[in-house]
């Protein structure tokens, strides 16, 4: 069986614009992109990577400031029996870890008190 969690953050310095609540348009597609390439590869260095299937942006959103934006991913992972369970404490302490304490994403900036984890 395939289970599905969240994964939310802020990018703090990639700037909200319209086109990218268009899950149809140009941006939102290669934003998207752009976010899988960095976030693929934490996930397949994570406690999860033999179980880990993949994240899809669901959702861009304006943040506090101008230049934010939020983002929701919903991830997921097959259930085996050699993954115990989902332990998403653990999966945000390695994200954490792996992003400098939350602070960068490839190129990107991040809010440092911005990642959830959501099993």
């Amino acid at each position: 069986a395939v289970k599905n969690f969240t994964l939310n953050f802020t990018i703090t310095n990639l700037q909200f614009t319209a086109d990218l609540k268009k899950p149809s348009s140009r941006r939102f597609k290669s934003t998207e992109k752009i976010m899988y390439y960095y976030i693929d590869p934490l996930f397949k260095r994570s406690s999860i990577s033999s179980a880990y299937t993949g994240c899809k942006a669901m959702r861009f959103r304006s943040g506090r400031h101008r230049d934010d934006t939020g983002v929701d991913a919903v991830c997921s992972y097959k259930d085996s029996a050699s993954l115990a369970r989902f332990d998403r404490e653990k999966v945000y302490q390695e994200l954490s870890t792996m992003t400098n304490n939350v602070t960068t994403l490839g190129h990107y900036s991040l809010d440092g008190n911005s990642l959830h984890v959501d099993g």
